[in-house]
C-alpha cells in the first residue's frame, strides 16, 4: 500500500514539475522576447533621435553661420557632443555584429557629413552667399545628407527585420501555446487514469471483496475463501480473515458438538419423564383389568389406555417437529392474515369454552417477511395455549400494530398468568396438565421465531393473564 501511495504521489509530483517547467520555460522565452523587442525599439528610437539632431544641427548651425553669429562654434560643439552620446548609446545597446557594422556605417557617414558641412561653412570662396542659402532648401539638404540617410536606412531596415523576426517568433509561440498547455493536461489525465486503475485493482476491489466476504462470514456462510488480491496489506488482510474464518468454523463445530451433547443430556430426562408417566398410567390401567368385571369399567380402562397412548404419540410427534431443523421459505406476508387464519382454525375450540375473541389495533398494512406455514404453526401453538389457559366465558385479545420499522403481533388472555417465565433455551417451559397438550407449544414458537430472527416475549400479570408478543421487522408487500 505504501508503494502504491508513493507511486501515486510521485506521479502527481512529476506532473507538477513538468507543468512548472513548461511554465518557467514559457515565461523565460516570453521575457527574453519582450526584452529583445524593447531593445530593438530603443535602438530605432535612438537612431531616429540622432537623425533628428543631425537635421536640427544643420539648420541651426547653418543659420547661425549665415548670420555670422559668434556662438556658431559653441552651438555646433554642443550638437556634436549630444549626437556622439546617442551613438555611444547605440554601441552599448548593440548585440550583434551586423548592428555594430550598421552603427559604424552611420558614424562614418555622420563624420563625412560633418567634414563636408565644416568645409562648406569655413571656406568663404567655396560658395557665394546664394549657394550657402541653398543649404536651407529641403531638397538640397537631402542631397547633402544622402550618405548619412543611406546609412540610417540601412540601420533601421536591419532593426525592422529583427523586429519582424521577433514578432514572428511570438506568433509561433502563441500558436504552439495551446498544444504546449494541453500536454500537462493530457499527462495529468493519463496519470489520474493510471493511478486510479492501480488503486482500483490494488485496493478498492480487494477491499470490496473483503467486505463482501466478511458479511458472508457474519451471516454464517464460512465455506467461501476470500481472494488474496491487491497490494501486500490487502493480501495479508484476506489471508488473516481466511485463517480466522477457518478457525471460527472449527470453533463453531466444536461448540455445536458441546451444545448438542448438552442438549442431549438435558433431553434425556425430559424424554424419560414424558414417556415414563404415560407408561406408568398404561401399566396401572392394565393392572386394573384383572379386577374389573363390568363392561363399563373395562370400557373406561380401555379408553384411558387409548387416551394415554394418543397423548404419548402427540408428544413424540411434537418432539420430532421441535428437533427437526427448520428452513423457512420467506415471503412478504400480511400479519393480520396469519393471525386471522389461526383464529379461524381455533374458532371451534373457543366456541366450546364460550370464549370471546376481540381485536384491538388491527393494522392491515403491517407486513413481515416470513414462512407462512411455520408462523401459523407458532401462532397456533401460542393461541391454543391461551385458549386452554382461559376460564369459561373469558375474552381473548388479538392485535397487530406497525410502529416505524417494527411489526408487533400480540395475544392476551385472562387465564391468571403463566406460573413460570418461559425461556428460549428450555426444551419444556413447565409440566403440561392439559388433556390434549404436549408441553412443546412454547418451545416450538421460540424456535420458529429464532429461525426468523424475530423476538418472542411473555408479559405475565399474575392473577390477570398473560400477553404474548412477537416483534418482527417490517417489510414491504410486493
Amino acid at each position: 500500500m505504501r508503494r502504491l501511495l508513493l507511486v501515486h504521489e510521485l506521479a502527481f509530483l512529476t506532473l507538477v514539475i513538468i507543468t512548472g517547467g513548461l511554465a518557467t520555460v514559457w515565461g523565460y522565452l516570453w521575457q527574453q522576447s519582450s526584452i529583445e523587442t524593447i531593445r530593438l525599439h530603443g535602438l530605432a528610437h535612438t537612431a531616429e533621435d540622432i537623425r533628428s539632431l543631425v537635421f536640427k544641427q544643420m539648420h541651426e548651425v547653418t543659420a547661425a553661420a549665415l548670420d555670422e553669429n559668434p556662438t556658431t562654434r559653441e552651438l555646433d560643439t554642443r550638437y556634436l557632443k549630444t549626437i556622439q552620446e546617442r551613438f555611444n548609446e547605440l554601441r552599448r545597446a548593440s548585440a550583434h555584429r551586423a548592428e555594430d557594422y550598421a552603427v559604424q556605417g552611420m558614424q562614418i557617414a555622420f563624420s563625412l557629413l560633418q567634414s563636408n558641412l565644416r568645409a562648406t561653412l569655413a571656406d568663404p570662396y567655396a560658395l557665394n552667399r546664394l549657394v550657402r542659402a541653398k543649404l536651407l532648401d529641403p531638397e538640397f539638404e537631402r542631397r547633402f545628407v544622402a550618405d548619412f540617410e543611406t546609412a540610417f536606412e540601412t540601420f533601421t531596415g536591419l532593426l525592422a527585420q529583427q523586429i519582424a523576426r521577433q514578432e514572428h517568433k511570438v506568433e509561433q509561440r502563441l500558436a504552439i501555446a495551446p498544444w504546449a498547455l494541453s500536454v500537462p493536461v493530457l499527462l495529468g489525465i493519463g496519470l489520474l487514469v493510471l493511478t486510479r486503475r492501480r488503486l482500483t485493482l490494488g485496493f478498492v476491489r480487494p477491499m470490496q471483496a473483503v467486505l463482501s466476504g466478511t458479511r458472508e462470514i457474519s451471516q454464517g456462510r464460512r465455506d467461501g475463501v476470500l481472494p488474496e488480491l491487491g497490494v501486500t496489506e490487502m493480501r495479508e488482510l484476506a489471508q488473516g480473515i481466511n485463517r480466522m474464518a477457518a478457525e471460527l468454523e472449527k470453533s463453531q463445530h466444536a461448540l455445536l458438538d458441546q451444545e448438542r451433547q448438552a442438549a442431549q443430556g438435558g433431553l434425556i430426562p425430559v424424554i424419560a419423564h414424558n414417556i415414563r408417566n404415560p407408561l406408568a398410567a398404561i401399566r396401572a390401567n392394565a393392572q386394573l383389568l384383572d379386577g374389573s368385571e363390568s363392561a363399563a369399567e373395562l370400557g373406561e380402562i380401555r379408553a384411558a389406555i387409548i387416551d394415554t397412548v394418543d397423548r404419548l404419540g402427540r408428544w413424540v410427534t411434537a418432539l420430532v417437529s421441535y428437533l427437526h431443523p427448520l428452513k423457512p421459505r420467506r415471503q412478504p406476508l400480511r400479519a393480520v392474515e396469519l393471525l386471522a387464519a389461526v383464529e379461524r382454525l381455533l374458532s371451534a375450540r373457543m366456541a366450546e369454552q364460550g370464549l370471546q375473541c376481540e381485536r384491538g389495533r388491527w393494522d392491515e398494512s403491517a407486513t413481515i417477511d416470513a414462512d407462512r406455514d411455520l408462523m401459523e404453526q407458532a401462532l397456533y401453538g401460542l393461541l391454543n395455549n391461551a385458549i386452554e389457559a382461559s376460564p369459561q366465558g373469558a375474552t381473548l385479545w388479538l392485535s397487530v400494530l406497525q410502529a416505524q420499522d417494527e411489526v408487533r403481533i400480540a395475544l392476551r388472555d385472562e387465564g391468571g398468568g403463566v406460573p413460570f417465565q418461559p425461556e428460549p433455551s428450555e426444551l419444556t417451559p413447565g409440566p403440561s396438565t392439559k388433556r390434549f397438550g404436549t408441553g412443546l407449544g412454547i418451545p416450538i414458537a421460540f424456535k420458529i421465531c429464532h429461525t426468523h430472527d424475530f423476538r418472542l416475549e411473555f408479559h405475565i400479570e399474575p392473577g390477570q393473564g398473560t400477553e404474548v408478543v412477537i416483534r418482527a421487522p417490517a417489510t414491504r408487500l410486493e
